[in-house]
């Protein structure tokens, strides 16, 4: 009997945009302070792409980067997802679709997931499935934003929390259990959908003219649905699989805002040297967020072969998720 083959994480990628948008820079833009921004968020700066890049663009660079790492060529791809909620076009082609074709990427699979926050961990789940079917190899999935495409930089709730980027990561194979995805669970409540959105589509609103062109947060209600959310689901994978916090050698969740991180990871007792924080850099960059803090913790030699990761994430649908991960690279 053939030993059972296990997904595996093997390899990680990111790429920010060189323009720096700081906190000093806000305050010439709306009415906010380096100090208010600071105290309610944790973010310092973030990160936003020129005009004429893409999200496939930035895609792609994290992308070229993941595969480099894991020893692969393009042609060794057979599949390649990408979540993200600033697609370079409204409904199609899907941006998986365009960083295929940037990289040279021709005859696979290639699609999109909307999850918004949650989209990593969402893609994450479905290259498990496609791997451990027995189907594919060798995936690549990339959560990439531009999410300063849909923002309002007169509203100081939302223009000052959000950021640009990308990470990337191929999902391949394994026999052995402790370089293995261990178990990612993901869920969704479509009641809290008002709460937080991106421009609405004319296609469901075909008569107003006043279509909301930017992305749109109701803040403190999201801030209590997520803590207790991500609480809760963090409480119940490592119940499912019989583990401790103690366990986890990373906690990476999503970087959305320093105050929902502290409230999570003290409810659950995880140190603060073993989380990894980067929204002071890049705010939230939403499905970007988790991989581009993962590779943060990989380039600073924080995460080596084995390791135990905990991913924890909640988004706008509203959607959430996380995953017991044992690192596959090197």
């Amino acid at each position: 009997m053939s030993n059972k083959i296990f997904a595996s994480l093997k390899s990680i990628g990111a790429y920010a945009p060189k323009k720096i948008l700081s906190n000093k820079d806000l305050e010439k833009m709306v009415d906010t302070s380096d100090e208010w921004i600071v105290q309610r968020t944790g973010i310092k700066e973030r990160r936003i792409a020129l005009d004429d890049e893409l999200t496939s663009d930035l895609g792609v660079k994290a992308s070229k980067l993941a595969i480099k790492r894991a020893g692969l060529k393009t042609r060794d791809i057979d599949a390649v997802i990408c979540a993200t909620l600033t697609p370079d076009f409204l409904c199609m082609p899907a941006t998986a679709c365009i960083i295929a074709s940037k990289l040279g990427i021709k005859n696979v699979l290639a699609f999109d997931v909307s999850a918004a926050c949650s989209g990593f961990i969402y893609i994450l789940y479905l290259a498990k499935s496609l791997i451990e079917s027995g189907v594919h190899k060798n995936i690549l999935i990339v959560g990439a934003e531009k999410l300063s495409s849909v923002l309002d930089y007169t509203d100081r709730s939302t223009c000052i929390l959000f950021g640009d980027g990308a990470g990337a990561a191929i999902i391949g194979t394994t026999e052995n259990k402790k370089e293995a995805i261990l178990d990612i669970q993901i869920s969704a409540d479509g009641d809290y959908a008002h709460l937080l959105m991106t421009p609405r589509s004319r296609a469901t609103y075909p008569k107003d003219e006043k279509i909301l062109q930017y992305l749109q947060m109701a803040g403190n209600e999201v801030f209590k649905v997520a803590v207790k959310t991500l609480t809760n689901d963090v409480v119940e994978i490592l119940s499912k699989n019989n583990m401790r916090s103690s366990q986890i050698d990373h906690f990476i969740p999503h970087q959305a805002n320093l105050r929902i991180i502290s409230a999570v990871r003290e409810k659950l007792d995880f140190p603060i040297e073993k989380t990894v924080l980067t929204v002071h850099k890049y705010g939230n960059t939403s499905a970007a967020s988790i991989p581009m803090a993962m590779n943060e913790a990989y380039e600073d030699k924080k995460i080596k072969r084995g390791d135990l990761l905990l991913l924890d994430a909640f988004g706008g649908g509203f959607t959430w998720g996380s995953s017991l991960i044992y690192f596959g690279g090197e």
